[in-house]
């Protein structure tokens, strides 16, 4: 039985004031009640590429969706999360390719990628392989229908951490962003081991034990210096202090270039609802990223 969006609100208003009291629990629980909507979601028209290497670990993957006649379409570039320590490109059978063929059928090409994961790779073993699948997109997407000139970035959760690190930080990668813009989704924007993350010790995994060194090392100290156009999102129901890192984000944004950065917060969506919902029928937030993109000089 498929589940219509009535159901889905009820179940999300039902889950959202209890969902830091059992991540992993509650996150398969949504994961489990959208996948029959986006099973049966709009696809057809798309063609999808799968684990196209840009490195050489077995994590360097990424998949490309075309949609039938792209020529010089925009890019959507998708990173996901998973606390730094776990996480694919593809969490389900339908997450988080939903995001991808939600941007194709808007005319996008997209692109969905995978990384490598702490211990193995700590920082900012993340963000460097997020420019090394920036650079092969740069070099390569155009025979997919893309323009390497017109990339949106979009990082989830740890995912997130990642773009701004890669987008904000030219120590974080070796050459040149070739983002046009980056999109936080319920991103990590500060590293801390307070009692109240959930996510500590994937914290610790990525960033190292040496917690005088997380300042330096985290987003939040780059926002002073964003350069490059910044969508900030944030579900209702997030994990613990994520909102407040993506406020304080914001804020720091703002007062350093006067002027505030797009700042959504998703009512009645938790830290995975805001992603699984893509392609689901609601289209709030896609329409709110697109908009900004095609607000910004030469993205469309």
């Amino acid at each position: 039985m498929i589940e219509g969006p009535a159901t889905l609100r009820a179940l999300m208003a039902d889950v959202g004031p209890r969902w830091a009291s059992d991540l992993p629990g509650h996150s398969q629980q949504v994961k489990e009640a959208y996948a029959p909507l986006l099973a049966a979601a709009p696809k057809s028209g798309i063609t999808v590429t799968r684990d196209i290497a840009y490195g050489p670990h077995a994590r360097h993957r990424l998949d490309p969706f075309r949609p039938a006649g792209a020529a010089r379409a925009p890019v959507a570039v998708f990173v996901h999360g998973g606390a730094f320590v776990r996480g694919d490109k593809r969490t389900s059978t339908e997450i988080y390719d939903n995001v991808l063929y939600w941007f194709a059928r808007q005319g996008f090409v997209g692109a969905n990628i995978e990384y490598r994961l702490a211990p193995e790779s700590p920082y900012p073993g993340g963000a460097l392989d997020v420019a090394d699948a920036m650079a092969w997109l740069h070099g390569q997407v155009g025979e997919f229908g893309g323009d390497p000139a017109r990339m949106l970035l979009i990082g989830h959760s740890a995912g997130g951490t990642h773009v701004a690190a890669y987008a904000l930080d030219p120590a974080c990668r070796p050459g040149p962003c070739h983002a046009s813009a980056i999109v936080l989704v319920s991103a990590r924007l500060d590293a801390d081991l307070r009692p109240q993350n959930p996510n500590a010790s994937g914290v610790r995994a990525y960033f190292g034990g040496d917690v005088s060194r997380f300042a330096a090392r985290s987003p939040m100290r780059l926002a002073d210096h964003a350069g490059i156009p910044a969508f900030i999102a944030m579900a209702e129901y997030e994990n613990p202090l994520l909102d407040v890192y993506a406020l304080g984000f914001a804020h720091r944004m703002a007062a350093a270039h006067g002027r505030a950065p797009r700042v959504v917060q998703m009512r009645g969506h938790n830290h995975m609802s805001i992603m699984a919902h893509f392609n689901s029928g609601e289209e709030t937030l896609g329409r709110e990223i697109v908009g900004f993109f095609g607000s910004l000089p030469d993205s469309v």
